[in-house]
C-alpha cells in the first residue's frame, strides 16, 4: 500500500467547514479506501498462486532451481505480509462500523484525517505511536 499509489486513486479527504470528526462521508471515504486496497491485495495474492501453479518446473541445473526456490521464497514473504495487512485491513473495517475508527486506541483522541490518509490502518495517534517505538527501541538494546 504505497502512499503514492494510494493519492493517486483517492484524492485526500478535505473536509468542510464545520464538520464532524468522523461524519458519515468521512467513514465513507476511509471505508471506500481500504475495501479498494483490501480487493487490489487479494487479487494480487490470487494472482500469486496461479503463477506458482503455472510455473511449477524442475530444473536440472542446481543453479536454476535455487535461483527459483528463492524467488518463491520471496514471494511467499510478501504476500504473508499482505495477509497481515488484509487482518488490519479488516480490522479497521470493523472499527468504522462500531464506531471506533479514527480514535486512538492508547488515549482515545482523534487520530487524525491526515494521518489516516497516510496510513488508513492506523490504531494510534502520531504521539502514542512515537512513545510506543521508542519503547521498543529502548527494551530492543
Amino acid at each position: 500500500m504505497a502512499d503514492d499509489t494510494l493519492h493517486k486513486q483517492f484524492p485526500p479527504y478535505v473536509a468542510a467547514k464545520g464538520e464532524e470528526y468522523m461524519s458519515e462521508k468521512q467513514q465513507a471515504h476511509f471505508r471506500e479506501i481500504l475495501s479498494t486496497v483490501k480487493a487490489e491485495l487479494m487479487d494480487d495474492i490470487e494472482r500469486t498462486v496461479h503463477t506458482m501453479q503455472d510455473e511449477a518446473t524442475v530444473f536440472a541445473d542446481p543453479n536454476d532451481r535455487a535461483s527459483q526456490e528463492s524467488d518463491i521464497a520471496l514471494e511467499l514473504r510478501n504476500r504473508d505480509r499482505e495477509r497481515k495487512l488484509i487482518k488490519k485491513i479488516d480490522e479497521a473495517l470493523g472499527r468504522i462500523e462500531s464506531g471506533e475508527y479514527g480514535y486512538c486506541d492508547s488515549c482515545g483522541v482523534e487520530i487524525g484525517l491526515k494521518r489516516l490518509e497516510a496510513r488508513p490502518t492506523a490504531t494510534m495517534c502520531i504521539d502514542c505511536k512515537t512513545l510506543e517505538e521508542m519503547r521498543e527501541r529502548q527494551v530492543a538494546k
